[in-house]
């Protein structure tokens, strides 16, 4: 478990890296890109100059090598999931969400486990198989009971394949109930790593300890959870700060336990309604977003880079190309905001508003691969293991193979007209660019996919 020790050894690093920062000559940066796509990683001293350039030459070798990078350890997939927000009651009182206790103006909803069964119904009809599990952090009304109660009856209900969960840093002890209840990733964001801004943002509750949540992610994996992501919410304090805190806890974690932050999310302040806090005290601009993006994408290349709807559309576009790996389709951020029309507080406003089919064409229509796969959690591939398939290559070799065959799925039973024929394309150049022996058998597991079965995978 994490100790005061530890804490104070990730930021030490991060004052140290940023203390002597600057933008590298070319020849060096030349060379830390070289060596990152190499897979060897990068320094958090490098990390740090790589977040201090500017020029736009510069920029775009930045943003080149960490496409590139993405590429060599994923593929061409991008995954899709959905957020499903299950409450918006909370202890805490934090000045940037529109969940925050004192918020009086709040019209508070928690979903019964029968309500969320219904949300996930009509997420599954869309097309998705992966959800993560929203609750604000309230103990009786989103506490342990409430999660594990939700978790069985989606899986028994639904057709959800897995389910991942961000909610209140609890003990290791409830930490493994929520695991044996069958919770993928376990998603939890700092908010800032500066203790200071972090007690001026957060000023009563359980959030309001800095260490404990700190020591979350240690709790999670000495529960069983394989997986964790983490993520700063970028304008609370100087980005240069936060991104290389992530970027040390991430090292921290694989120090400990053998694995790397599974995710690291990128998401910038947004307006909330009720929230004290309309503007971000450090604005990150689109470049600097970009920048981030893709230094996340070198100093940790085998974690999913996460971009939510809280970007605007283009941005999330340019993001795909730059090292992200993961993108949310469709959001709502109320509890019951699916098939519904707005009738309960959300925790931000979203900026991109485009539903999964949208997002399904874009991304096919960039020439990458859109995927809806759940195989890894279900193929003891997690903790460790992910990483070292992820390190050594092997899991490009499942992600291309899994993501078509999800595809497939979605094409028969959530796609039409032109959509369809444009998905159907993107599997037929994926598909040609699959080595034998593989090759044979993934065309045998698409025609009886065909033919009605579902979820096959490698």
């Amino acid at each position: 478990m994490i100790d005061t020790a530890a804490i104070m050894d990730i930021t030490n690093k991060t004052e140290a890296a940023l203390g002597g920062a600057s933008a590298p000559e070319t020849d060096r940066l030349k060379d830390i890109l070289a060596r990152a796509e190499r897979l060897e990683g990068i320094s958090l001293d490098e990390a740090a100059a790589l977040l201090c350039l500017e020029d736009p030459e510069g920029l775009s070798l930045l943003f080149g090598a960490a496409g590139r990078v993405k590429e060599a350890v994923f593929g061409p997939r991008i995954v899709l999931f959905a957020p499903l927000y299950l409450s918006n009651y909370c202890s805490n009182d934090c000045l940037y969400c529109g969940f925050r206790h004192s918020n009086e103006e709040a019209r508070r909803k928690a979903l019964s486990p029968d309500e969320a069964v219904g949300q996930a119904r009509i997420l599954s009809r869309t097309g998705f198989k992966r959800i993560l599990l929203v609750a604000g952090e309230h103990d009786r009304l989103s506490g342990v009971d409430y999660l594990v109660q939700v978790a069985e009856e989606i899986y028994k209900n639904t057709d959800i394949r897995i389910l991942h969960v961000n909610c209140a840093p609890i003990s290791v002890e409830d930490f493994r109930r929520l695991k044996s209840a069958g919770y993928g990733v376990y998603q939890c964001f700092q908010e800032t790593y500066n203790p200071l801004t972090y007690s001026v943002m957060h000023t009563s509750a359980r959030k309001k300890d800095y260490l404990f949540r700190m020591g979350a992610m240690d709790r999670a994996l000495e529960a069983g959870f394989g997986d964790v992501g983490i993520g700063a919410l970028l304008g609370l304090h100087d980005y240069h700060y936060d991104a290389l805190a992530t970027i040390a806890h991430s090292r921290h974690l694989e120090e400990a336990y053998g694995a790397a932050a599974h995710t690291i999310s990128v998401p910038r302040l947004r307006p909330a309604e009720g929230a004290p806090l309309s503007k971000a005290p450090y604005p990150v601009s689109d470049i600097d977003f970009k920048k981030i993006v893709a230094v996340y994408r070198l100093a940790v290349p085998y974690a999913g880079v996460v971009i939510s709807t809280r970007e605007p559309a283009g941005i999330r576009e340019e993001s795909l190309t730059i090292g992200a790996s993961q993108v949310s389709a469709g959001s709502s951020t109320e509890p019951g905001g699916y098939g519904v029309e707005k009738h309960s507080t959300a925790q931000f406003d979203v900026s991109d508003l485009r539903e999964l089919k949208e997002m399904m064409a874009v991304i096919a229509g960039k020439g990458l691969l859109p995927s809806l796969c759940t195989s890894c959690y279900r193929s003891a591939r997690q903790g460790e293991n992910f990483l070292r398939a992820a390190s050594t290559g092997v899991i490009k070799d499942f992600c291309t193979p899994n993501a078509i065959l999800s595809l497939k799925e979605y094409v028969l039973d959530a796609a039409d007209g032109p959509l369809a024929g444009l998905l159907e394309s993107t599997i037929s150049r994926y598909l040609a660019e699959v080595d034998r022996p593989i090759k044979e058998d993934l065309v045998a597991k698409l025609a009886r996919t065909e033919g009605g079965e579902r979820d096959l995978h490698y």
